[in-house]
């Protein structure tokens, strides 16, 4: 990724073409087989993703950051924005025009979506119950040691451009040490129509440590406007089906909602 972003800083920068050739590079198609493309936008009535998965065309307007965001996450998730472009395509037709709860996941998922490689079992438990001075705090250095944060959502890297502490994630927990994209993918194989954002973990990466310098200190996390508590009791831990190439944290399912305002900033 940094080579193919080193191309785009060269003389003529992220042009239509220059973009195509590096997912030509690459090798990246859509899971219809279509060879990835991006070109300008077209006056095309049809859906955008059924455009994509039919034809590989990924409309992109020039100049805009969302869209080249959107390119770099091709470019770098490439078989995760393969599934959810297929996903979307094998959904649209069943709808009737109403965007189901499936198509709400991948769109979160899409515009603000993580993908955190994390072994931590109480890491991602504290996470999932919104309990924030704790795994950022209170554990702050063994939640610094192991944890990366692989942003996927294109929304969220262009309000990345504008820091502020209220940005989240939808965040996905794999296993570290294998292909996040991969594992990304495969849990997104794994859902069944009647699937929903609350198995996305709501995730505000500001509190990370080292993500704000003003984050050094515990009163940061009182803030509830971007680190709201958990507005009801966790449910009962229950038995989860593994899917293979999936991370076990990644399965663990999520009843809450996003934590702060930035679910409509990056959706």
């Amino acid at each position: 990724m940094r080579r193919a972003l080193a191309r785009l800083d060269a003389p003529g920068g992220a042009t239509h073409e220059t973009l195509s050739r590096l997912a030509s590079e690459a090798g990246l198609r859509t899971e219809s087989g279509q060879v990835l493309r991006f070109v300008p936008p077209s006056p095309d009535e049809a859906s955008y993703e059924l455009r994509v998965f039919e034809t590989g065309c990924v409309e992109t307007r020039p100049g805009n950051r969302h869209d080249l965001f959107n390119a770099l996450a091709w470019l770098a998730f490439p078989r995760t924005k393969a599934r959810i472009n297929a996903l979307h395509a094998a959904q649209i037709p069943e709808e009737n025009g109403v965007r189901g709860r499936l198509r709400d996941l991948l769109t979160l998922l899409d515009e603000g979506g993580a993908i955190v490689p994390c072994a931590d079992e109480e890491l991602v438990r504290l996470v999932r119950e919104f309990r924030w001075t704790a795994p950022f705090w209170t554990r702050r250095a063994a939640t610094r040691a192991p944890t990366t944060v692989l942003v996927l959502g294109h929304a969220v890297l262009e309000k990345a451009l504008d820091p502020w502490p209220g940005i989240a994630c939808k965040a996905l927990f794999v296993e570290p040490g294998e292909d996040p994209d991969a594992q990304a993918a495969a849990w997104l194989g794994s859902l069944g129509a009647d699937a929903t954002p609350q198995l996305l973990v709501p995730l505000p990466v500001f509190g990370f440590p080292a993500w704000d310098p003003a984050n050094e200190r515990a009163e940061y996390y009182d803030d509830t406007r971007y680190f709201r508590p958990f507005r009801r009791d966790p449910p009962p831990r229950r038995a989860v089906k593994w899917h293979p190439g999936v991370g076990r944290a990644a399965a663990v399912p999520c009843t809450e909602e996003s934590p702060g305002s930035a679910e409509r900033d990056a959706g």
